[in-house]
């Protein structure tokens, strides 16, 4: 007997396979700063719990595979002020953002077809191409102009017969760049030529900062019929365990190729779809302080990293990552470096190699990125840490 193929070609995540060393830091007794995961350290609203507690079942049952309707008509409230007009027959609710790219992947590529990505790009992208047998092609950003998108000639040509859609998340994880009209207009362009469908990761919409905006797709009415949102309640309410996401489209040949695999599946979690209906009702004030709080953050791990020597990197202007070129070779060796080897006064800092957020063969091997996660006196100690710690690794290397 013999496990597959597909979950042999699998990659690992590049977030959490470095956790046993973490695990065994904590064991020696070091306090770490986790900068490598984004999950947010803000509490949850209490209103997500109030209506957990307000629809509370005799029964938790199954509830209608696209999600509650209440629940979908609390959404489509919530994107219209987003100026995203749409209703709640185009929008399933799913198990966190990830069955959603994980839907959207399946209904527009079969296997051995491609999927454009702008590259570098969030990790489980590559997991759920291995586990549908479909290819990535990745269409590099680099870190000298801050991750932006490249010119039409470098998505054209990496399409091939077999090339099916194009995938990229706005604001970016894990670079935390947010792409203009201009940009965006690119995509959208190279989708209506080479007749592509369009998967947008909008996850992290609330998370502009310096007057940025982000541009959701659905904007672009020439191609609406070639676009999937994917979404997530996770990040904005902090509620990354409620596991409710949201898969949007207007093709109604892609809605309902999706709502098999949401029967399939039978339905999301009925408790957190009520809790999330209460977090739709919160105002314009919660997102404004959310979004002033993470700005600061971001700041303070911005003027800390302009301390490191040969740094590369650009201010980003949304979702709460940070991506950094260091002047090393190794970056996942640095970073367990700093789990088993150094420490201050006790205290590491955990961040993620970049190299497992591309494609591309020996790709991103000097880079890192920094989820500014916590609070901001917490975060200027960790990337003190981090930048007192990569001057020791550099050190050693070079004896």
């Amino acid at each position: 007997m013999r496990i597959s193929e597909r979950s042999k070609k699998a990659p690992a995540s590049p977030i959490r396979k470095l956790v046993p060393f973490a695990e065994e830091a904590v064991k020696k007794g070091k306090k770490i700063y986790y900068l490598n995961i984004g999950q947010p350290d803000i509490p949850t609203p209490s209103i997500y719990f109030q209506y957990e507690e307000k629809h509370r079942p005799q029964i938790v049952a199954y509830t209608h595979s696209a999600g509650l309707l209440p629940l979908r008509e609390a959404f489509t409230k919530y994107y219209a002020r987003f100026d995203i007009d749409v209703f709640p027959d185009e929008i399933i609710v799913t198990n966190g953002g990830s069955e959603a790219v994980l839907f959207a992947m399946t209904v527009v590529a079969d296997p051995g077809d491609e999927i454009l990505v702008l590259e570098p790009f969030y990790a489980n992208y590559a997991g759920f191409a291995a586990q549908l047998g479909i290819n990535l092609v990745p269409v590099r950003t680099r870190p000298e102009d801050g991750y932006q998108i490249p010119k039409m000639g470098d998505f054209l040509e990496k399409i091939s017969h077999r090339t099916k859609a194009i995938i990229f998340s706005n604001p970016c994880n894990p670079t935390g760049a947010v792409y203009d009209e201009k940009q965006l207009e690119v995509i959208a362009e190279v989708a209506l030529k080479r007749d592509l469908f369009v998967i947008s990761d909008e996850v992290y919409r609330e998370f502009t900062f310096d007057g940025f905006r982000a541009i959701s797709m659905m904007s672009f009415s020439n191609i609406s019929d070639k676009v999937i949102v994917v979404d997530s309640i996770s990040k904005r309410y902090s509620a990354c365990g409620a596991r409710i996401g949201t898969f949007i489209t207007k093709n109604k040949d892609i809605y309902q190729a999706a709502m098999k695999l949401a029967q399939a599946r039978l339905c999301p979690a009925m408790t957190s779809q009520y809790g999330t209906i209460g977090l739709l009702t919160l105002d314009d004030l919660y997102y404004s302080q959310m979004r002033k709080e993470y700005e600061m953050r971001r700041d303070v791990v911005y003027e800390e990293l302009q301390r490191i020597d040969g740094a590369v990197f650009k201010k980003p202007h949304g979702a709460f990552y940070i991506s950094v070129k260091l002047p090393i070779d190794n970056s996942e060796d640095f970073v367990k470096f700093m789990l088993t080897e150094y420490e201050v006064e006790g205290k590491t800092t955990m961040v993620a190699p970049l190299s497992g957020f591309y494609v591309t063969p020996s790709t991103g091997m000097s880079e890192i990125r920094i989820a500014y996660v916590l609070e901001r006196e917490q975060l200027r100690d960790a990337v003190a840490i981090l930048t007192s710690g990569l001057k020791t690794y550099i050190e050693r290397r070079n004896k």
